[in-house]
């Protein structure tokens, strides 16, 4: 009697991982890494979010992933497409082609590519001007600066983390409490969006972790002339001490190195504002005066 074939599902070969699958995988766990720190998450709070196990995402970080995304990685290979292509469905025939085109552009062109697409094809730039986007970090000056900066021009000055407690009807740390991460992205992304309509012309504070969500940060950059008030982090944890607030570093016994991780992730993220003032030992209205400069106000 001729024994019972099984249904082959490809998994058998997932044993045969490649040096080249390998790398991969652990690829593939350095972007998972990099993209939760860049959003200040420890990996507990992304398995709570994603109801994902920690031993799982510790095992995807270091590269040691299921290895059934390499067997899709091959088939996608094979048909001449790409990952993205293949989960992402519906694409049209024009997005596929500037998606083709810009995977072919050498990573240190991609970012200017893109940045002009946005500018052309976006808000015109005089109109754009009129919005002013403070990003950075928490003790940066964005607020001391923003509250200045409108009451000169005579523009609201609108504090982002704000508008989402009255989008959500809660303060913030409820909002995490019942929502998470991702809950309170989603919320602010609908805040951003509710403040461009309402304000042809503003003073905006966003909060530091908003480059992290790609969406929302390109609706900002898109729409708002972007500055980044940047200071070193040894001012940075010295002007949160000084407000008495620690809600970024809440449970950690290495604060300062946690700021330092944080800051150098989002270094190239905040890096994409039109402008950067550096407030670092300089007064309120030492910063604010760069900054006026460095808008051409």
């Amino acid at each position: 009697m001729a024994a019972e074939s099984k249904p082959d599902n490809g998994l058998q070969r997932a044993a045969d991982v490649t040096a080249q699958d390998r790398e991969f995988l652990v690829a593939l766990g350095r972007r998972v890494r990099d993209i939760r720190e860049r959003r200040g998450m420890s990996r507990r709070a992304l398995s709570a979010s994603s109801g994902v196990s920690e031993r799982f995402l510790a095992q995807l970080e270091s590269g040691e992933g299921n290895a059934s995304i390499v067997l899709l990685r091959h088939v996608a290979e094979a048909l001449g497409a790409g990952l993205m292509e293949i989960l992402g469905g519906g694409e049209a025939v024009e997005q596929r082609l500037v998606r083709r085109f810009l995977a072919r552009l050498p990573a240190h062109r991609l970012e200017d590519v893109l940045f002009r697409l946005m500018r052309e094809f976006g808000q015109e730039e005089a109109e754009r001007k009129r919005r002013i986007a403070l990003v950075g970090l928490r003790g940066a000056g964005k607020s001391t600066l923003g509250r200045a900066l409108a009451t000169e021009l005579g523009v609201p000055f609108i504090e982002l983390d704000r508008e989402v407690e009255t989008e959500a009807g809660m303060s913030l740390s409820e909002v995490f409490m019942l929502y998470g991460q991702a809950g309170y992205r989603r919320i602010e992304h609908q805040a951003l969006e509710r403040v461009l309509e309402r304000a042809d012309a503003a003073v905006i504070s966003a909060g530091g972790g908003i480059v992290s969500e790609a969406e929302t940060y390109n609706l900002l950059l898109a729409k708002c002339l972007t500055v980044w008030v940047k200071a070193s982090p040894e001012e940075h944890m010295a002007r949160v001490l000084a407000q008495g607030d620690l809600r970024p570093m809440e449970g950690s016994g290495e604060a300062m190195e946690d700021l330092r991780r944080i800051l150098a992730a989002r270094a190239p993220l905040y890096g994409k504002a039109d402008v950067v003032i550096d407030t670092t030992g300089q007064s309120p209205a030492e910063s604010l005066l760069k900054l006026r400069q460095a808008i051409a106000l």
